[in-house]
């Protein structure tokens, strides 16, 4: 989401909006008829610039029931993370404050409801949006999570999302081996066959978003 509307951009851009998909509750009803495992969202503007949307949890979870809500953007502590749970959130992405903050805090407020976002440009750990480095490589984050009993990672190839251009295996498979734990994907997935290949590598999922949007391969995802 960006500005209240559902968008996806491309490589993480906000000046870069590949599709446009109108109201997001509507589009949220749309993808929970399909009953995937959990609806995925990020609100963009506010993992730019903070402030946890709460009331829009609130609305998504009661659009989308019974599939279980995983939201992130704007979580900066740890009351903003148990207030998107209390709003109906089934999971927590919680990114730039697990990386400026420590994840620790995060760990001990959610437990297994946690999902830290390892978003990955050249080989650098981004926060606040995507839009400034957080100074740490991929290793050293992945590390950092795994020490701090982190229950689950969202790995975002950032220069891959929005693109439709196939993930980025290594980076995947790189991020599953070190972690050793549960590993969500996204960026650039487009089919099943995609899935599969990050099904071999160990992952426990993937985002998919716009090749949905697009309907491309739409009854094969």
């Amino acid at each position: 989401m960006l500005d209240g509307r559902a968008v996806r951009l491309e490589r993480g851009r906000f000046d870069a909006v590949a599709r446009e998909a109108g109201d997001p509750v509507d589009l949220a009803r749309r993808f929970a008829a399909r009953l995937p495992p959990f609806l995925h969202v990020v609100v963009l503007d506010a993992a730019r610039d903070g402030g946890a949307p709460v009331e829009l949890a609130r609305r998504l979870a009661g659009a989308i029931s019974p599939v279980p809500l995983q939201i992130g953007g704007g979580v900066r502590s740890a009351g903003d993370a148990r207030a998107l749970v209390d709003a109906g959130a089934a999971r927590v992405i919680v990114g730039t404050a697990a990386f400026e903050q420590g994840p620790e805090p995060y760990v001990e407020a959610l437990g297994d409801r946690l999902v830290v976002a390892v978003d990955v440009r050249d080989g650098e750990v981004r926060v606040r949006g995507w839009e400034h480095g957080s100074g740490l490589g991929v290793d050293d984050a992945v590390d950092r999570c795994r020490a701090a009993g982190v229950a689950r990672l969202l790995c975002t190839a950032v220069d891959r999302d929005g693109t439709m251009s196939g993930p980025d295996l290594e980076l995947m498979g790189r991020v599953v081996d070190r972690f050793g734990g549960p590993v969500l994907a996204a960026g650039g997935v487009r089919s099943r066959s995609d899935l599969d290949l990050l099904e071999a590598l160990g992952l426990e999922g993937a985002v998919v978003g716009r090749a949905l949007l697009e309907e491309a391969q739409l009854e094969d995802v």
